[in-house]
């Protein structure tokens, strides 16, 4: 599939607007990472439970996950910017609803409030690039600037939260989005215009709803698995939300107008960029919150110099998001998916040599390395689900690419996150849980403390190990079976992640896996006007 968009060159206007547009981006990917150098600070004034604790650090990106393919259609069929402004409204009282919470309760809340609001922003902002640049050239720029932005916002959340926790209370990582929030709503309506989807259709209520509960049901009964054990409960819960989301895929397969047209996984590229958009994800917040409790509870950091430590991986992943886009051009889709994955898993095994009485070079040199094909990874993925589609179908795409990134945000403090505290339960010395409750033990001994660390580290180290061993693997598939490009191009258009070619997939082992994957789009599938 093809733009039909008459191609020109944008005006002053069109980048003061993605000026605009990438406020609430930055803000909604932050928010995502910010406080996970802030708990801490948040536990000691609010006295979470340890359930309440995790809630806190992963009901935004679960919100998010669950509803962003919901608002991306209705971002499509009542308004793009109607949607944006709405949301970033929302999105601000919700902050400073959070700043101001008086317990554990009210910042969950909140929390979830902002990622209700979170998801309206993030489709439609980038589907507004899809109008504001209609040159593939410059439409591939801006939106390896808009990822760039939001792979920055994840980035340097932790920063923020550091530097702001060193001169301010916790509630402060909140109220930071307010000047921004004002500023959007103030100048949006002037520089953005309204932009709806030329397809008609009413928005598929029930969709909305089987979509929402089943990632959120689902996720939540895994992320409960991999912390406490199986229990019925758990696998009642894992059921329901699976059944829901095979009734969704059921349902969108019928409709004249779905939220997402499942067809798109057909696409090898389309499909394997989509993988990548969740596993890089998994393996960055997973190693960036338990890399930020390594530097502060085991190497003693204060958390102004923990995120100061993080600082030159966030340069980096930024800076390789920028230029991601003219590289797909010269060298294709099929080679920076490749590349990243092999980037990210190199960089994933200098924290094998991170220990309790040193690594800080250590880590500083895996989170460069990684960076790397984090930029790469975060650039393809927004690229690929906006030029593989129609333009009245830009905002649901857009919504496919950021859910495989906000649930794979959740699932690496859920999962990776949880397979670490495993290891600390096993290992540990059995004082506490967690490294933080043991170490804050009255008259903890040095030799029993040393073991606590011991314990976390080798956690780490497991977590990191099977994150680069899973993105090797990614790589190699990604290596054996995406098709080779046209020489001197990268795409269908210039600066475009879709690739010219379209032959068979190779491969006894690919056909298998797109048969799987695609068993419910050829046996539901229905003829379309």
């Amino acid at each position: 599939m093809t733009r039909q968009t008459a191609s020109h060159s944008p005006g002053l206007r069109s980048w003061l607007g993605l000026l605009v547009v990438l406020g609430p981006v930055l803000l909604v990917a932050m928010d995502g990472s910010v406080l996970f150098l802030a708990m801490p600070e948040v536990s000691a004034a609010l006295s979470p439970t340890a359930g309440q604790a995790l809630w806190i650090l992963d009901v935004y990106g679960f919100t998010v996950g669950s509803l962003l393919v919901a608002f991306g259609s209705i971002g499509d069929r009542y308004g793009r910017l109607r949607l944006l402004m709405a949301g970033a409204a929302v999105f601000g009282a919700a902050s400073a609803g959070a700043a101001l919470a008086p317990g554990p309760e009210w910042l969950i809340a909140f929390r979830a409030l902002m990622g209700v609001a979170g998801a309206t922003l993030l489709p439609s902002a980038l589907a507004v690039l899809g109008e504001l640049f209609t040159d593939p050239r410059q439409r591939s720029r801006a939106i390896g600037t808009f990822a760039a932005t939001f792979a920055a916002g994840f980035a340097i959340g932790p920063v923020v939260g550091g530097q702001l926790l060193s001169r301010f209370w916790w509630g402060s990582v909140f109220l930071i989005n307010l000047p921004v929030v004002a500023a959007f709503l103030a100048l949006a309506p002037v520089l953005l215009r309204e932009v709806r989807a030329t397809r008609g259709g009413r928005v598929d209520v029930p969709g909305v709803f089987l979509s929402a509960v089943g990632i959120l049901l689902t996720v939540h009964a895994v992320k409960q698995a991999a912390a406490e054990g199986p229990t019925a409960a758990t696998a009642l819960t894992g059921a329901l939300g699976v059944l829901a989301l095979w009734s969704f895929v059921r349902r969108q397969l019928r409709l004249e107008h779905p939220l997402i047209d499942f067809r798109l996984f057909r696409d090898r590229v389309f499909t394997v960029a989509a993988v990548t958009g969740l596993l890089p994800l998994a393996a960055w917040s997973a190693t960036a919150f338990l890399g930020g409790v390594y530097l502060q509870s085991v190497l003693g950091l204060s958390v102004l110099d923990a995120a100061l430590v993080a600082l030159p991986g966030a340069a980096v992943l930024t800076v390789t998001c920028v230029v991601t886009p003219a590289l797909v051009a010269r060298f294709g889709t099929r080679t920076a998916l490749v590349t990243c994955h092999f980037l990210i898993a190199g960089g994933l095994l200098p924290l094998l040599a991170t220990g309790v009485t040193g690594g800080v070079g250590w880590y500083v040199t895996a989170t460069v390395l990684a960076a790397l094909g984090y930029g790469i990874s975060f650039s393809v993925v927004a690229d690929t689900a906006v030029a593989a589609v129609p333009a009245e179908r830009a905002g649901s795409a857009a919504a496919i690419a950021e859910t495989s990134n906000e649930i794979g945000n959740a699932l690496g403090v859920a999962l990776l996150g949880s397979l670490a505290a495993l290891v600390f339960r096993l290992q540990g010395p059995g004082v506490a849980g967690t490294l933080e409750e043991t170490l804050s033990v009255p008259g903890l001994t040095g030799a029993v403390a040393g073991e606590a660390k011991s314990a976390f580290v080798a956690g780490l180290h497991l977590v990191a190990a099977l994150a680069a061993l899973l993105h090797a693997a990614l790589g190699l598939f990604a290596l054996r079976h995406l098709p080779r490009e046209r020489a001197g191009g990268g795409g269908a258009a210039a600066g475009s992640a879709v690739p010219a070619e379209r032959a068979p997939i190779p491969g006894k082992s690919f056909d298998i896996i797109s048969r799987v994957l695609t068993w419910p789009v050829r046996r539901n599938a229905v003829p379309r006007d």
